[in-house]
């Protein structure tokens, strides 16, 4: 058997008492790539020095979608990470609908999304977009949940970030499609995966209840891959979880599941 797909994890959520360098080359030596939720917590130096290949990290360090302050901050915070990103060649930079807090909250909650906010929204992924082109790199758009995780983060399911994704329409801002949230916040997930395909750039998975690894909950992980790979997707697959115990047996279940 062999990986159809591109396969990585999120070093910040495993072996949390090594260095983050440490978890990186380990990542790297299981053939996985790397996604990070925090780079400027982290020596630069010492990630490119790992040997890793980044997948994806925070594309931005401040800023809003759907405000003219908040579009003009986001804008020039992914100008920033942007060379960072390029510095560690990583392949995708992501985004929110607004910025994170303490707790994964946001920084300024909506708990109701108005037809301006969504032009402005729009709007704002189109600057980005231009960004993207300008700088030579991609921006994906992730889903959040509002039940457990993000409470009143604004265009957190995915049918809202898909629906921003695809009114820009450009190769370089996709989905960061990201199934544990898909699940909690809509279900529904291999027709989920269908509508959302063509705008795409990595899949992020989890399971539910727990935020573990894929096994570990009710989602049916090995089913989901199938479907994919008979709906044509090859691209990246990214564990962002918590191993429920020991990390490499967590990284043995993602990397079987999507093993076909």
């Amino acid at each position: 058997m062999t990986h159809r797909f591109t396969l990585a994890a999120c070093a910040e959520m495993l072996w949390p008492d090594k260095p983050i360098e440490w978890r990186c080359a380990r990542l790297a030596e299981r053939g996985l790539q790397v996604g990070l939720w925090d780079w400027p917590a982290h020596d630069l130096q010492k990630l490119q020095a790992s040997g890793a290949e980044f997948s994806i990290m925070n594309g931005y360090l401040q800023g809003r979608l759907a405000d003219d302050d908040g579009a003009d901050l986001l804008l020039a915070s992914a100008r920033e990470t942007a060379q960072v990103g390029k510095q560690l060649g990583v392949a995708r930079l992501n985004l929110h609908g607004t910025g994170l807090g303490d707790g994964g909250l946001p920084v300024l909650p909506s708990e109701v999304t108005t037809g301006a906010m969504w032009l402005k929204a729009r709007d704002t992924l189109c600057r980005i977009a231009d960004l993207a082109d300008q700088e030579e790199v991609v921006f994906t758009l992730e889903n959040l949940n509002l039940p457990v995780d993000h409470p009143g983060v604004p265009f957190a399911r995915a049918e809202e970030t898909l629906a921003l994704v695809r009114a820009v329409d450009h190769p370089r801002v996709r989905l960061n499609l990201d199934l544990y949230h898909a699940q909690i916040g809509e279900g529904n997930l291999i027709e989920l995966c269908q509508a959302c395909q063509p705008w795409i750039g990595e899949i992020q998975v989890a399971d539910v209840p727990g935020r573990c690894e894929p096994g570990t909950g009710e989602i049916n992980y090995p089913a989901v891959a199938r479907a994919l790979r008979d709906m044509g997707y090859d691209g990246p697959v990214a564990m962002e979880a918590f191993a429920k115990g020991d990390a490499d047996l967590a990284l043995d279940a993602f990397v079987a599941a999507f093993t076909l």
